[in-house]
């Protein structure tokens, strides 16, 4: 039997995609978490968090492939670090990390955690791959609800999202996973650059509300940032499925053939990393998560 792959954050909104595609590759997979969860076979799981002082060699033990998927909304770049330095001494051989499009220009908290986990990464010795990938389609339900709630909706200009599939983020990672370390490798977006405001009128028409727009000015460098596109890609890799066709899934009636995400978590926690929320559901109604690179294209 193969090395067992571990994977950080394997019980988050990735995690959860991520893990049987390993599985229907015909690895065991470790999943590594702060809370744990059941095992299944060919799955073990096992509890740590990354930014405590807790001890990882049991997680590492026996393993050559790690994928990095588990964060927050701070403390990445630490938690990186911390893993980076038990893989090394475990003699892991390949680790790979998601990251977000603009850790290297979008003056933020999270974007320079992010960038500092790419450093520690690529500064440990071990043979290592980045992705970095556009927010979650899921993430952007978030931000829609919880905007939608405001009797008057504040819509910054300039700013423009390219939100990606979790699904197609999930089958990209295990591609590169199961290969050869690749350092820095193209980005992974959606297929669409939208406006906030087009993001926000389609969740309200999908949910039959209606609110009105407030434009307002994002100041300083952070505005200039988000106006100049730099959370965008424009030549990385494009996702196959679409806001819209995601937005669909999300509203659709229970037990209609679109629907099936009654059960999917949209919370704070949707974000690229452990805790970033819901299970996904194919778009195209088959009942798998994509399977190769067929789920992405140039």
């Amino acid at each position: 039997m193969s090395t067992p792959i571990l994977v950080t954050g394997g019980t988050g909104t990735l995690g959860r995609l991520v893990v049987p595609l390993l599985r229907a590759a015909g690895h065991p997979v470790r999943v590594l978490s702060r809370r744990g969860g059941p095992a299944d076979p060919g799955i073990q799981q096992v509890r740590a968090d990354l930014l405590g002082d807790d001890d990882l060699e049991p997680a590492l033990r026996g393993v050559e492939t790690v994928l990095h998927l588990a964060g927050g909304p701070k403390g990445d770049d630490r938690a990186t670090g911390n893993l980076v330095r038990a893989a090394r001494r475990a003699g892991v051989r390949h680790l790979a990390y998601i990251s977000v499009i603009g850790a290297d220009r979008v003056p933020l908290g999270y974007f320079r955690a992010k960038l500092g986990a790419e450093r520690a990464l690529a500064d440990s010795g071990v043979p290592w791959t980045i992705l970095r990938a556009a927010q979650f389609h899921d993430l952007v339900l978030v931000m829609a609800r919880t905007m939608a709630r405001l009797p008057v909706i504040p819509v910054p200009g300039g700013l423009r999202f390219q939100p990606v599939d979790a699904r197609d983020v999930a089958a990209r990672l295990v591609e590169l996973a199961l290969g050869a370390p690749a350092g820095p490798v193209p980005d992974l977006a959606g297929p669409r650059i939208h406006p906030i405001a087009e993001l926000l009128r389609g969740y309200l028409r999908a949910t039959g509300r209606r609110r009105p727009f407030l434009p307002v000015r994002v100041p300083g460098r952070i505005g200039r940032v988000y106006r100049a596109g730099e959370n965008l890609s424009l030549d990385g890799n494009i996702g196959t499925r679409t806001w819209e066709a995601f937005l669909a899934e999300c509203t659709a009636p229970a037990g209609s053939p679109a629907g099936g995400l009654a059960g999917r978590r949209t919370g704070p926690e949707a974000r690229p990393a452990e805790e970033h929320g819901p299970e996904a559901t194919p778009a195209d109604g088959s009942g798998q998560a994509p399977a190769s690179s067929k789920a992405w294209r140039r």
